[in-house]
């Protein structure tokens, strides 16, 4: 089975290399790892420290947008021909112990979308991250007919059908929203894993603000009518 990681990266330079390099080489079940790195237009030193890792650096010359860095990453990987695709922060919230988990599922070919939750134990998550994720959850379960926990997880497993079967074209945060919009519409098998997440200074300045979270529900509900 072949895996590949996805990494939208916009100026993460400083934390980017450790972030790539704390990857797992091999996992039980996966005979082989591809980490495809999108630099979304990066101002910083993004891309240099990319290339100084074991990752496959793929390049946007102009920032397009959160959505469409991961749009690209998952198309890169269904042209790689990967049985199996994760989405990965890129700013070091994410435990890269929980890969296993989260990829256990589409192994076992019980689910397509795997979304990683971080509100079944939000210790650590920022009183206003659990309220905004909270208030886009009932957006997107409004919209999509399907209830997750946390729908702006950007850590997600997607099985080789999923990534053949979506069709994935929005550019910011509304993109996690869109996938399981897109998921529930092509009738594929959706769950959720619980995972740890670490805030850390530098990881709290990222993210949605309140205007983003405004901006994701008018962009969701022109996405529905337009659907």
């Amino acid at each position: 089975m072949h895996l590949a990681i996805v990494i939208p990266v916009y100026n993460e330079g400083p934390v980017i290399k450790s972030v790539i390099k704390s990857l797992p080489s091999k996992l039980s079940g996966i005979s082989k790892i591809t980490i495809l790195a999108v630099d979304d237009g990066s101002t910083d030193n993004s891309a240099g420290q990319i290339e100084h890792t074991q990752a496959i650096l793929v390049s946007h010359h102009t920032n397009l947008g959160v959505g469409c860095a991961t749009a690209t990453g998952l198309e890169a990987a269904r042209r790689i021909d990967a049985d199996i695709a994760v989405t990965f922060d890129g700013d070091g919230q994410h435990d890269p112990s929980d890969i296993a988990k989260i990829t256990k599922p589409v192994l076992g070919k019980r689910l397509d979308l795997v979304i990683g939750t971080r509100l079944v134990n939000p210790e650590g998550m920022p009183q206003h991250k659990k309220v905004g994720n909270w208030g886009l959850n009932i957006i997107t379960y409004l919209l999509s007919g399907k209830w997750t926990s946390d729908s702006q997880s950007g850590f997600k497993a997607f099985s080789a059908r999923a990534l053949k079967k979506m069709d994935l074209d929005t550019a910011g945060y509304e993109f996690c929203s869109e996938i399981i919009l897109e998921a529930t519409r092509k009738r594929l098998k959706i769950g959720e894993i619980p995972i740890k997440v670490r805030y850390t200074r530098y990881s709290r300045r990222k993210g949605q603000s309140v205007f983003n979270g405004v901006n994701i529900v008018i962009k969701l509900i022109f996405k529905r009518i337009a659907g």
